[in-house]
């Protein structure tokens, strides 16, 4: 009994590529091996507080997640993942708990990255976990952005300055 030959991927990265940060690598190697996969999605989780949450899905996979406690840190963070990895929609998606963190985000976000984007706030009630000594390092922060990833709210195009005047 003949064995049918197995389609083989070739998973392809250049020196260069390990000089990006490592959710773009682990991005990089999702776009590699899921290139018939339909749903090529982008989609950062943000819950903005003291200590600013973040989760990146690539392909319907968490491949990233983080903590910031200055604005600045995470637009820069973002910038670098949305112009790192190529997707047909890129979105990024904001809980409501602090509008003043989420309206900072995307401004700053509008003024330093040169493409466009689609920006929800989302309804973040009951995306915190009430457990007791939990957030050490941002585990809550960064579980709160999961779930916030995961939801839908009003959605909104975010087109550059430079295209918009």
């Amino acid at each position: 009994m003949k064995e049918s030959p197995k389609k083989c991927k070739k998973l392809l990265l250049y020196e260069d590529t390990f000089e990006h940060h490592p959710t773009i690598i682990r991005g990089i190697m999702m776009q590699k091996l899921n290139q018939d996969f339909e749903e090529e999605n982008l989609i950062l989780g943000i819950d903005p507080g003291q200590r600013i949450g973040v989760s990146i899905f690539y392909y319907g996979t968490e491949i990233g997640r983080s903590f910031y406690s200055s604005v600045e840190e995470l637009v820069f963070h973002i910038i670098q993942v949305l112009s790192g990895l190529r997707a047909k929609r890129k979105i990024i998606k904001i809980g409501n708990g602090n509008m003043k963190i989420a309206k900072q985000i995307v401004t700053m976000l509008n003024l330093k990255f040169c493409s466009s984007f689609e920006l929800e706030f989302v309804d973040e009630r009951k995306t915190t976990l009430k457990i007791k000594n939990f957030n050490q390092r941002g585990k809550r922060d960064m579980l709160s952005a999961k779930y916030i990833s995961q939801r839908d709210g009003y959605r909104h195009f975010i087109l550059p300055l430079s295209l918009t005047g």
